[in-house]
């Protein structure tokens, strides 16, 4: 079958996944996504996503190997590939990474867009980080668009959308969330393990929930959660700086924190609103573990209804 006709029965329009918080967990989800959604004939990636959402590791995780031209922190690896790509040169790369928020620093738009378009002209894969801000003058929507705030959003789009600027005006909406859930879910571990004597990683298991998070325990826990509570807003309270330390551990006022998502953060704890724990552990009866739930922030349209734009169609 041609190719062109696959992707005209494809019938995906959105599909979305909590992004997990810790690297490890986003590489599984990641991997989920490219097994689920990305096929060999899907040359242009369109990633967006705010600094620290996680998009260098979810990029990682989506493609193996792929070796980033450029971080979020501004680091200036080595100039894109893409830019030097040749369809005569047998040995040129077939998958390409490029940063545009990075080269708008060193290149004009239009040669991003020449770069971008002549690889995928020539079938080779593009992965583009920032897609929305080169999306205006390239021409074309991406195969396969993947933005990233609370929620991970995978879209094939039509020319009916999801469009850049709706995927981004949701993960610019939601990021917030899952930067305050991360920092008070690694908070109440700290204090688990310091006051409580619950280490992980060990016997505590990490899951998600809609502004908030989940630790699962493999007994029911003799904790009062009124207590636990009280302790985790007293940090909050303190409003002490929250910065990253090393590759896989970040500091919460004099406390050292075990993290492998450490730039997943607010700045300062008293950053996190409305927290809360449930007020009883809620059993899991396929697993028989005991659950943990907490939250943050208030309920919240994240304008999902806005990511496809329908037409009237007259008879």
């Amino acid at each position: 079958m041609d190719p062109r006709q696959l992707s005209r029965i494809d019938t995906l329009i959105y599909a979305v996944y909590y992004a997990p918080r810790g690297r490890y967990r986003l590489y599984m989800v990641a991997s989920e996504i490219a097994r689920r959604y990305l096929s060999p004939t899907d040359y242009l990636i369109g990633i967006i996503g705010d600094e620290g959402s996680g998009k260098s590791t979810l990029i990682r995780g989506l493609f193996p190997g792929l070796e980033l031209t450029n971080e979020d922190e501004g680091v200036n690896l080595r100039q894109a590939p893409i830019y030097s790509f040749s369809p005569d040169d047998y040995f040129s790369g077939h998958t390409f990474h490029i940063d545009v928020r990075h080269e708008l620093a060193f290149k004009q738009k239009y040669k991003i867009k020449e770069a971008i378009r002549r690889a995928v002209e020539h079938k080779r894969r593009v992965v583009v980080e920032h897609f929305d801000l080169i999306y205006d003058i390239l021409g074309c929507n991406a195969h396969v668009l993947i933005g990233i705030g609370e929620e991970i959003i995978v879209a094939r789009p039509t020319v009916f959308g999801p469009f850049p600027e709706n995927i981004k005006a949701i993960v610019d909406r939601t990021i917030k969330y899952r930067l305050m859930a991360h920092s008070a879910e690694d908070i109440t571990v700290a204090i688990l393990e310091r006051d409580y004597n619950y280490h992980s990683p060990g016997p505590l298991i990490h899951s998600d929930v809609r502004h908030g998070f989940v630790i699962n325990f493999p007994q029911r826990p003799d904790i009062d959660i009124d207590e636990l509570e009280e302790k985790v807003k007293a940090i909050i309270k303190a409003d002490v700086p929250i910065s990253q330390v090393g590759e896989e551990a970040i500091q919460v006022g004099d406390m050292r924190i075990y993290c492998t998502g450490p730039r997943t953060h607010v700045h300062r704890s008293g950053e996190i609103e409305n927290f809360r724990l449930l007020k009883e552990f809620r059993l899991n009866p396929l697993t028989n573990d005991y659950m943990l739930v907490g939250m943050v922030g208030q309920k919240a349209i994240a304008g999902f209804e806005d990511i496809i734009e329908y037409m009237d169609i007259e008879d």
